[in-house]
């Protein structure tokens, strides 16, 4: 996992340990690191069940702040139909604050575009320009770290970017022509997101900015992909939030009592 609910291991794992459940079959987790770390919870909970599908099963946060063996107790205790027999391994010298870089593990690529650190570093919320016709950097060596479209002029994009002074990063302009999905060899204008300390980098609002800004900027071109946008945020309501021209705080602050509760939910299932 990437610390991220969108991320479908989890949702694989659940289904395994649904289906051991069904067979009486144990279920043994080998725990492992949250890359992001297991301080930080971003982004509102999935509404369960209307939202509840393979990119997010259950109402936790986009950025979750869990490991996975965590989130196994989580979900065998709270909404798997059938408990499993279930046994976390826990790991051992492993922090909350630590970062993945910071345990001396090697960084096995988990898929095709999760390359690196940096890239799930950005990942809790330049996902969800999957669910828009902006680029999110597939098909480049830096997806979900470069953004982009045909019909955007980078400079002008990055000097409005950098106008919200955003903690922990700052955006240059940039151009690039995807290898495949979208704009597959067309040159995108656009911009790379610079992580400057990752402790202040809150990618979610980071991307909320991100998406308003353009809506703005290019109204006759910006599309959402309505249904996808909502299936992977897991509600439908930050979509017409934006639609309707919210403040990216108030959007924040619409599901932060949700998010204040999930910190208390999560408490007697943390290992660490």
């Amino acid at each position: 996992d990437v610390g991220t609910r969108i991320y479908t291991y989890l949702a694989t794992m659940a289904y395994c340990m649904q289906a051991s459940a069904e067979n009486g079959v144990d279920f043994i987790v080998l725990d492992r690191p949250n890359p992001i770390n297991g301080e930080d919870l971003e982004g509102p909970l999935l509404e369960y069940p209307e939202y509840s599908s393979f990119v997010g099963l259950y109402p936790i946060p986009v950025r979750h702040g869990m490991t996975v063996g965590e989130l196994a107790e989580f979900f065998n205790d709270k909404f798997l139909e059938k408990k499993v027999n279930l046994t976390v391994i826990p790991m051992q010298g492993w922090e909350r604050e630590m970062w993945y870089d910071e345990t001396s593990l090697p960084w096995v690529i988990p898929s095709p575009n999760m390359p690196t650190l940096d890239t799930a570093t950005a990942y809790p919320g330049q996902v969800f320009l999957e669910g828009t016709n902006i680029s999110e950097g597939r098909g480049t060596t830096k997806p979900f770290e470069v953004f982009g479209a045909p019909w955007i002029d980078g400079y002008e994009l990055v000097k409005k970017l950098n106008g919200f002074n955003l903690e922990g990063i700052k955006f240059r302009e940039a151009w690039f022509s995807p290898t495949f999905s979208k704009y597959e060899g067309e040159l995108c204008g656009g911009a790379q997101i610079h992580v400057i300390d990752r402790n202040q980098y809150r990618p979610f609002e980071s991307s909320l900015h991100i998406i308003k800004t353009v809506m703005k900027m290019y109204p006759s071109h910006f599309k959402f992909h309505n249904e996808y946008f909502d299936k992977i945020m897991g509600t439908s309501k930050v979509r017409q939030a934006l639609e309707k021209g919210s403040d990216v705080k108030e959007i924040i602050k619409s599901y932060q009592k949700n998010l204040d509760n999930f910190w208390e939910l999560r408490k007697p299932y943390l290992l660490y």
